[in-house]
């Protein structure tokens, strides 16, 4: 027998996704809805320098009840052509890199607007070879990445509400904002071409957009990556990189289970670099595809699966990625 707190969870819960009460599923699957529609914080990602250009997140901007927290741990593996850093004179670098990847996120009420707060901190496991001056080098080394800290503020369609208010949310037009701030924390030694950290600041502004149809969601993104000198690159050079623009596009459907999967696309350009004022010729130009599949475990847990690979690389990132991540959720009334 339900109690009158359960009869009004279920109601909550039933508003939260009308198609499953129309469907008459029961009660177990309306909190698996409930978490497949709550944000999605980790961002598909290679902990490396040249990756974080190429984050593929679906669901970036999303609607969430205020005072949600995240908690995330996930993992992701990438082999071939992954450089550490496309300015370093390295011929068909042959990488492998096992990424541990932890963060936190909750979402706030930013003057009447949803928004997020979260940080990102990984952990790689870096080992291969490359060619380096007609010889091969190679590199074995673990340590952290760099650690990720973003504001995200959903601008328009996406107001900040409580876990009541947002039962009789539905989503149509959400414009979102964010600014991604990447900190030099990572393992760096200035004698050595290959690291996992880039000993140099980096800042993210984008845009994105999220139109909801049916049980079809569509999102784009666009983003520009901007970096700090590094003044002590490689024996003590100055490196300088031009900023990285990039694009990002997502399909995704949600299915009545609160399963839902995306198509990804994303595109970026641009990242000339200069050494002690010597210009590069390593314009980057690269597309990647992958997917996505999430699904819930119950209210508070959930799982991702998800992958994606080169399909046309002028400057090295040929490389396949496959990663699974968890997700716990708890406050703001759940």
């Amino acid at each position: 027998m339900l109690t009158r707190g359960h009869r009004s969870r279920r109601l909550l819960l039933t508003r939260l996704n009308p198609q499953l009460a129309a469907g008459g599923v029961a009660y177990s699957a309306f909190i698996r809805a409930c978490a497949a529609l709550t944000v999605v914080l980790l961002p598909l990602l290679a902990a490396l320098s040249t990756a974080r250009a190429q984050d593929i997140e679906p669901r970036m901007y999303s609607n969430a009840p205020v005072g949600v927290n995240f908690l995330i741990a996930g993992y992701a593996y990438t082999e071939g052509a992954l450089s550490a850093d496309p300015s370093l004179p390295l011929e068909d670098p042959q990488l492998r890199a096992s990424n541990a990847v932890f963060g936190y996120a909750r979402v706030i009420d930013f003057w009447g607007k949803s928004a997020r707060i979260d940080t990102i901190v990984p952990f790689t496991w870096l080992s291969g070879t490359a060619g380096y001056e007609g010889g091969t080098v190679q590199r074995e080394v673990d340590g952290l990445g760099d650690a990720r800290f973003r504001l995200s503020v959903n601008l328009y369609g996406a107001p900040a509400l409580t876990l009541k208010e947002f039962a009789g949310f539905r989503q149509d037009l959400i414009i979102g904002a964010s600014l991604q701030v990447s900190a030099p924390t990572g393992q760096y030694d200035d004698s050595r071409l290959i690291n996992i950290g880039t000993n140099r600041w980096s800042f993210k502004p984008e845009i994105g957009i999220s139109k909801a149809l049916g049980p079809w969601t569509l999102e784009a993104a666009a983003a520009a990556t901007l970096y700090t000198d590094n003044d002590d690159f490689y024996g003590g050079s100055t490196r300088s990189q031009d900023p990285i623009y990039a694009l990002q596009g997502h399909a995704i459907y949600s299915f009545r289970s609160g399963v839902w999967g995306s198509l990804d696309i994303n595109y970026f350009t641009g990242g000339e670099t200069t050494i002690n004022g010597t210009l590069k010729n390593d314009l980057q130009k690269n597309w990647r595809v992958g997917g996505t599949l999430a699904f819930p475990v119950d209210a508070h847990h959930s799982i991702k699966l998800y992958g994606n690979s080169g399909v046309s690389a002028r400057t090295g990132n040929n490389f396949d990625l496959l990663g699974v991540a968890w997700q716990y959720r708890w406050g703001g009334g759940l």
